[in-house]
């Protein structure tokens, strides 16, 4: 009696350990998500895919995009907005989620794991390194992940779009020179960004395996980085494994 009476401790404590496993594996399973798509916006089509106030509700909530009729740069840390607009060649900052985005993508984030990157001249350096990082530590790199930078950046371009309306002749130069644009130097900033090898077109320039924005640590500027260069190091957070 005692010998089955240990067998069914045994068997509950293993079934236990399993579902608690399973738990913090559903936890831990980050999942991309995007609305509208590069290609889709490139042939002309800047309409709404999704309003920011569905999304309003969300916890540790990370996005990126483009407002709807490219009037606007959409980025979200930790489900606080830091959108830009441009208002009469000035830069707007709206901290609400009353907006619509012609393209999105998002995730939920409950913890991060700090790395740190070494010196860096551009952004397809940058885009190695968080690949390697993230491929060594346990990152599914198959698919789609969220990251942040955090830290002082040596330069920084970056643009915010603001489509002329009427124009049907879109491309990527045009995207980054319609509305502000500008560089950063020694700057401490906020970087939101996400890493795919299968969404060129889609969330991803055709150039690139990454899609970043940025806010500067006092929000005053936030924007699309188009390069950046690091002179020491910055840190690098990945979903927590």
């Amino acid at each position: 009696m005692n010998k089955l009476k240990n067998t069914i401790v045994s068997i509950i404590f293993v079934l236990t350990i399993i579902s608690c496993q399973s738990k913090d594996n559903k936890v831990k399973n980050i999942e991309v998500n995007y609305t509208g798509a590069l290609k889709t916006m490139m042939s002309g089509n800047l309409k709404a895919t999704v309003s920011l106030d569905s999304l309003s509700k969300k916890k540790n909530f990370y996005a990126l995009g483009a407002v709807e009729n490219l009037k606007g740069e959409i980025q979200i840390f930790n489900s606080k907005p830091t959108n830009s607009f441009v208002l009469d060649s000035s830069l707007l900052i709206d901290e609400s989620f009353n907006l619509k985005a012609a393209l999105l993508v998002y995730a939920e984030v409950e913890e991060w794991k700090s790395y740190s990157i070494e010196k860096f001249t551009n952004k397809k350096d940058l885009e190695s390194a968080i690949f390697k990082m993230a491929k060594t530590n346990g990152i599914d790199t198959e698919k789609p992940f969220p990251f942040l930078l955090e830290g002082k950046i040596e330069s920084l371009d970056w643009h915010v779009i603001n489509w002329k309306d009427g124009d049907t002749i879109h491309n990527h130069q045009k995207h980054k020179e319609s509305g502000l644009n500008g560089s950063l130097n020694n700057t401490e900033v906020q970087i939101i960004g996400f890493h795919s090898t299968k969404h060129k077109a889609v969330f991803t320039h055709h150039t690139t395996n990454i899609h970043m924005h940025f806010k500067t640590n006092d929000s005053n500027i936030a924007g699309h980085i188009d390069d950046l260069k690091l002179a020491k190091t910055i840190t690098l957070k990945l979903p927590k494994q």
